[in-house]
């Protein structure tokens, strides 16, 4: 595998601009939270391109119970479809997984990125109860022990339990009841897993010291996830840290770069992006409407980061 890896100066450098790109703030006052998990990007990026044999499950989907109308937010979804694609061009095996409330959602995104329909699906329900645990468990137990085992997990835009055991929103509102236990699914000690968010209510954010969490972001006492992860990506839109990732493995594996790259742009990103939105439906996570933007930024200033990125693996 190492013939394939170009781990030059010059690589290791263009990765660090991807994740201070990628992690460009927007408003919400997390460059702490960039810090603190500064190598993130690097680290899941070798972690999929070194691997013998990747099989990769993609974890998403953030509902919005107040919005209008009562949706998943766009953030996380386009990104799981963009990821999906992209790994499978490159022969890497992958499943989704969501829960009940964004099953619809994520579906059309993965139909308008060109996701094969026999992608294994996984539909988590959501509640809390025992049993649904132990079912989650199962599915977890599954992939531990199919003929292809699954060897990462990458957690998108998805709210985790707090310290308390409770799933809060940016506003330090109680989501639990609308979110499914799919945070279970992280806890194997053989999956490798990756989270990528950008409050500190999101899975993986466990791995950043609760009181940073707390003195970055607004309510980050309450809100900050207790659920960690091998390998933590923050950044301003969730959706940018899959951007990241994929740019970083055309830098990693100039043998996937064609493939991948081939996907990577903004009009494949806002088809995706449009006909989640309209046929979901989909609405901006910040807003709760119905309309072509990620957390309240309209598409030209969203795609900026896309386009940097394009330019860097070039």
């Amino acid at each position: 595998m190492d013939e394939y890896l170009l781990c030059s100066q010059d690589v290791l450098e263009k990765i660090i601009q991807l994740e201070a790109v990628c992690g460009r703030d927007v408003g919400r006052g997390i460059q702490l939270l960039v810090q603190a998990a500064k190598g993130g990007l690097l680290g899941a990026a070798l972690s999929i391109a070194e691997h013998p044999s990747p099989h990769v499950a993609i974890i998403t989907g953030f509902f919005i119970p107040d919005g209008n109308p009562p949706a998943p937010e766009t953030d996380g979804i386009t990104g799981c479809a963009m990821l999906a694609a992209a790994l499978i061009q490159v022969n890497i095996p992958v499943r989704i997984v969501t829960d009940s409330l964004c099953c619809h959602a994520v579906e059309i995104a993965l139909e308008a990125a060109g996701v094969p329909s026999d992608v294994p699906f996984d539909v988590i329900h959501v509640d809390n109860t025992q049993q649904n645990q132990q079912s989650v468990f199962a599915l977890l137990n599954l992939w531990e022990t199919s003929a292809i085992p699954v060897s990462h997990v990458i957690s998108i835009e998805r709210a985790g339990p707090g310290y308390d055991g409770i799933v809060r929103n940016m506003r330090g509102q109680d989501i639990t009841d609308y979110t499914a236990p799919m945070h279970l699914l992280l806890s194997s000690p053989k999956i490798i897993s990756i989270g990528i968010g950008d409050g500190g209510n999101e899975l993986g954010m466990g791995k950043i010291p609760r009181d940073i969490v707390s003195q970055s972001v607004r309510y980050g006492e309450k809100i900050a996830c207790a659920v960690s992860c091998d390998y933590l990506i923050v950044c301003g839109v969730s959706n940018w840290g899959v951007t990241g990732l994929l740019a970083a493995l055309c830098l990693l594996r100039p043998d996937w770069k064609a493939a991948i790259s081939e996907g990577l742009n903004p009009e494949t990103e806002l088809h995706i992006l449009e006909r989640t939105v309209i046929e979901g439906p989909a609405v901006d996570g910040i807003t709760g409407l119905q309309s072509l933007t990620v957390d309240n930024l309209f598409w030209e200033v969203y795609a900026e980061v896309l386009q940097i990125a394009s330019q860097l693996i070039l």
